[in-house]
């Protein structure tokens, strides 16, 4: 692989794959697009007391409404090339109206024509979905790639029923999501893939133990009814049994008896072949996965993503529709699962999200599981002059996110927007995420002490342990001796740490999270991934 072909983009997919990625450039998109149904759908976190982070549902808010934003996604599509896609869309809005639906319809097609244009003519494309509006996807993708490059409909059971029916509710539990799959043309790269063989076929088929071993297997006829070359003698003194011919050469008969693969019934000196059940490729996989299990509480890749699929189930697809090399695309990144299993397999990838805590929780999976891997992020500063221009540009509530997503900390806002009352986010800690340290953002170049005693005033009102001061100018010598007077704060079986800590975003763009000290850091928004042995790492420059 070459310097920079691994691409991770803050912002709109839209407008990201319109003015970066070209025409017939990606060999596999996978996307599991967020709907306002599940408001959890696009949540990366939640408080510990289960409140959900607007900050979080904020980017997504128009997306959800029929709005302007709406009506010139709906323009672009019927006004385009597409003529199908504009037809299609016509009809749903005659049937559906003006509603959340046809907005996120109108805001699906447009993307939706956008990622077949970047698609190769040997690309694949699977769109990941529950039922919500699944039957309304599955139209718009037969108008866009065209019903005959419909591939598969493959259910992926997901969880169990048991939380999810009662009588009360008058439905089956829904226990499955609906993967669709499509090609960009007749003939995409395939690669076959097998699921495990079930108990019973096993026992069935393979019911030989090796004693040594202890693997299963079963055995074969190791005559031919036709020779070729040296396949007529005799094998311990015995013939071949019913007709003249052994289905393989002498050298190849003492090379499987050397190896221990031949197997004598009791009381017989017929030699046949032996086959292991761990040598067998498994059972051609069909459209119902069930052996892909979903991410429960206890998971170590678990990350804390409420909608995280497991890597297993990316590998998979990406396994089955491209080859190691190979470009993958996830316009909707979130957690990075795809970009992960993408990272994993030896394919190079391109991620798209629209928060800067997806961004930022995706550099630091990929930088813990896989360390020393190399990628471009876009869209975000890289550097303290970046940092400037990000503030000086008006967009304070940007530069606030980015900056409180280098040190992994969560918008302040967990439920409602409004008054931040001086937090502007938060980090938990501790066992049982019982500490939390309140976190202060700061952009522009008046920072002074009085700042460090209103933050020291709120971390003594909200009962928090720290609080951190996240600042893009240089804290003056007063502020730092306001800082240090607050004194420690001790959690019991830790060493103490700073009450109040002045963090400069310099160092948390060199530092990470080790610029802020806390005893016994967890936060579940941000576990560390583990770290991956397979695979290999890519070495470019950023």
């Amino acid at each position: 692989m070459t310097a920079g072909e691994n691409h991770l983009y803050y912002g709109d997919n839209l407008a990201v794959l319109r003015e970066h990625i070209a025409d017939e450039s990606v060999d596999l998109v996978y996307l599991d697009p967020p709907f306002n149904s599940n408001a959890s759908y696009n949540v990366l976190f939640k408080a510990p007391d289960g409140a959900q982070s607007a900050a979080q549902i904020e980017a997504f808010d128009d997306t959800w409404h029929w709005n302007d934003t709406a009506e010139a996604a709906f323009g672009e599509v019927v006004r385009g090339e597409n003529a199908a896609a504009a037809s299609m869309l016509r009809a749903m809005r005659q049937f559906l109206g003006e509603n959340d639906m046809m907005a996120y319809l109108a805001m699906m097609a447009v993307r939706l024509i956008e990622l077949h244009r970047v698609l190769k003519p040997t690309g694949s494309l699977y769109l990941h979905c529950d039922p919500t509006a699944s039957h309304y996807l599955k139209i718009l993708l037969d108008a866009v790639f065209g019903a005959r490059h419909f591939r598969n409909e493959i259910i992926w059971k997901r969880t169990s029923s048991h939380n999810d029916a009662s009588q009360g509710l008058t439905r089956f539990g829904r226990a499955h999501d609906v993967l669709y799959f499509y090609a960009k043309e007749m003939r995409p790269i395939w690669n076959l893939q097998y699921g495990d063989y079930d108990e019973d076929y096993k026992k069935q088929h393979y019911g030989n133990i090796d004693p040594v071993t202890g693997r299963r297997y079963k055995t074969s006829d190791m005559t031919a009814a036709k020779g070729g070359g040296d396949t007529s003698y005799l094998w311990k003194g015995v013939p071949p049994p019913g007709g003249p011919f052994w289905a393989y050469s002498r050298a190849n008969m003492e090379k499987f008896d050397a190896e221990g693969r031949i197997h004598y019934s009791k009381g017989s000196n017929v030699p046949r072949l032996k086959h292991y059940l761990e040598e067998m490729p498994g059972i051609p996989l069909g459209t119902v996965w069930t052996d892909v299990s979903p991410l429960n509480s206890q998971a170590q890749e678990r990350l804390g993503y409420p909608t995280q699929k497991p890597v297993a189930l990316l590998e998979r697809i990406l396994s089955a529709s491209s080859n190691p090399g190979d470009v993958v695309l996830d316009p909707f990144c979130g957690c990075g699962t795809t970009v992960h299993a993408a990272q994993k397999l030896d394919r190079r990838w391109i991620g798209i999200d629209i928060t800067h805590l997806a961004i930022g929780l995706i550099e630091k999976r990929l930088r813990d599981a896989f360390p020393g891997v190399q990628f471009t992020t876009h869209g975000v500063p890289h550097d303290l002059a970046g940092a400037r221009d990000l503030a000086a540009r008006g967009k304070y509530h940007e530069f606030e996110k980015w900056a409180l997503s280098l040190i992994n900390a969560r918008p302040g806002n967990m439920s409602k927007k409004g008054a931040d009352r001086g937090i502007d986010g938060n980090i938990y800690f501790g066992a049982k995420s019982e500490g939390r340290a309140i976190v202060s953002v700061k952009a522009g170049d008046n920072v002074g002490v009085g700042m460090i005693r209103d933050l020291r005033g709120v971390v003594e009102r909200e009962g928090a342990g720290v609080g951190v001061f996240l600042t893009l100018a240089e804290p003056s010598r007063p502020m730092l001796t306001e800082a240090a007077g607050a004194g420690e704060y001790v959690l019991p079986g830790f060493a103490p740490v700073p009450r109040i800590q002045i963090v400069s975003v310099k160092d948390a763009m060199e530092l990470r999270d080790r610029a802020v000290r806390l005893p016994a850091r967890r936060d579940d928004a941000f576990k560390r991934a583990a770290r991956e042995d397979g695979g290999k790492q890519n070495e470019f420059d950023l």
